[in-house]
């Protein structure tokens, strides 16, 4: 009986020590190798022939480091994806040439995180869900919302809910009115569902009804699904 006691005593402890070494391993990994948890992300990241406030961004941080030599443009070209990999190798970040939430943390360009889902994050989230997207499938009312919180894990947008929601010309909902009309029940499902974390749209920061706009900008964007009556892009 002690033989036994003691043989199962032995097993525990080494249970606990494999136990414990594969928690470590894991921590140093995502401690020290920055190109795993870049990957892991997924963010919409500007790489080789993007365009925009976010490109100009990285480019002009870029060059205050004199890795970026020539104009800035917004237009991320291979000029642009050559400082990018060197500002990566001195950063110990995995060398892509893609400006990914880590290279963009280094750069210093802002990106916020998405809030808890408390009742008045819901409440304001749902709002906006519901002016863009009332008479939408569940799931595009949900994709709605994703977008929205896509954008405040972005640089090129506000780092905030509200801020997002009422960034000047953001949302035509906001200034049409449609915004104050009464919430319906489905927005708030769908506000929750968005904010636990259901992204039917796999990280887009875009949307358009192609029926009610005529933005070239917006049709210039890659489209990743189409849900309902709208076209959700990168």
């Amino acid at each position: 009986m002690t033989s036994y006691k003691n043989n199962a005593i032995y097993l525990l402890k080494t249970f606990c020590i494999v136990m414990t070494m594969i928690v470590g391993v894991t921590s140093l990994s995502f401690a020290f190798l920055p190109s795993v948890r870049e990957s892991l992300s997924q963010q919409t990241v500007s790489s080789y022939g993007s365009s925009g406030a976010e490109v100009r961004a990285i480019q002009e941080k870029l060059k205050e480091r004199g890795l970026f030599t020539v104009g800035v443009t917004g237009y991320y070209g291979e000029k642009t994806r050559e400082a990018v990999l060197k500002f990566q190798k001195q950063q110990g970040i995995s060398q892509t040439g893609t400006a990914g939430p880590l290279t963009l943390k280094a750069l210093g360009i802002s990106i916020g995180t998405i809030p808890a889902a408390t009742e008045s994050n819901i409440y304001l989230l749902a709002r906006i869900i519901s002016a863009e997207s009332r008479g939408e499938p569940y799931t595009g009312q949900v994709a709605v919302g994703a977008v929205i919180l896509n954008r405040i894990e972005h640089p090129s947008f506000p780092d905030t809910l509200s801020g997002v929601i009422y960034q000047n010309g953001a949302f035509t909902a906001i200034v049409d009115g449609q915004f104050n009309e009464p919430i319906s029940d489905s927005a708030y499902s769908a506000a929750r569902d968005a904010l636990n974390g259901w992204d039917p749209t796999g990280g887009c920061v875009y949307y358009y009804n192609p029926a009610k706009t005529s933005n070239a900008f917006m049709y210039s964007r890659p489209v990743v699904v189409t849900i309902g009556s709208h076209r959700f892009c990168t």
